[in-house]
């Protein structure tokens, strides 16, 4: 059974347990569960897993401590095994995390455009950290930045998000398209032959991480 991901749209759902398995380390243990769909995002990209609870109407609660992507599935971690793993339960992001999540995630983006616009065209993404407390976005450049190059590059930022630009997402557009209008591709990432691209404004990249719904809601 393929296992379907509903994160863009929903952050809970109702939802079975397809597969699970009991992983032993030294000194603990854990659950590594699958479900037929989920609206947990797994960890890729730089952008971290959710967390969240899975929850049956007997009021059998299990947390999700992490999200992982491992061989194209969605796993999710867990102390114990849920008490139903036959039955429905429903699953749900916590969205406090999330949101705080996504507003970093669409900062590195509003960054690595104003840094490109700064220091030269020659700034590309060579790596990031996204979690709910912090962004770290890597990028190479031939002279440490100045500081009034820092200045300006906040500068930049701060003005797309007091804009409020509206996210504009296309999924599963074609990549010959996605190109034509401008995406940028990350560095060490494999794209197939439809992409999903996020823009803002005049920030367009290939992403298939979580994003604001406008950089307004990003804050100062």
């Amino acid at each position: 059974m393929e296992e379907e991901f509903i994160g863009y749209d929903e952050l809970q759902a109702e939802v079975r347990i397809t597969r699970y398995r009991r992983v032993r380390t030294k000194d603990k243990e854990f659950y590594q569960m699958v479900f037929d769909r989920t609206p947990f995002y797994g960890e890729s990209g730089g952008q971290v897993g959710d967390r969240g609870t899975l929850t049956h109407p007997s009021g059998d609660v299990v947390t999700i401590l992490d999200t992982k992507k491992e061989n194209g599935l969605i796993v999710h971690i867990a102390a114990r095994l849920p008490e139903h793993p036959e039955e429905p339960y429903k699953a749900e992001v916590d969205k406090c995390r999330r949101f705080a999540i996504q507003c970093n995630h669409s900062a590195t983006h509003l960054l690595h455009h104003a840094l490109r616009s700064v220091l030269g065209t020659h700034v590309e993404q060579k790596g990031s950290s996204v979690d709910d407390q912090r962004l770290r976005f890597d990028f190479s450049h031939f002279a440490k930045m100045s500081k009034e190059e820092i200045r300006e590059v906040e500068k930049q930022v701060n003005i797309a998000i007091r804009h409020a630009i509206p996210l504009e997402e296309h999924r599963n557009m074609p990549i010959d398209e996605a190109r034509k209008l401008g995406a940028m591709a990350l560095f060490g990432e494999k794209y197939g032959d439809s992409v999903r691209v996020i823009k803002f404004g005049d920030s367009v990249e290939f992403c298939g991480g979580t994003h604001v719904a406008n950089t307004g809601n990003i804050g100062f």
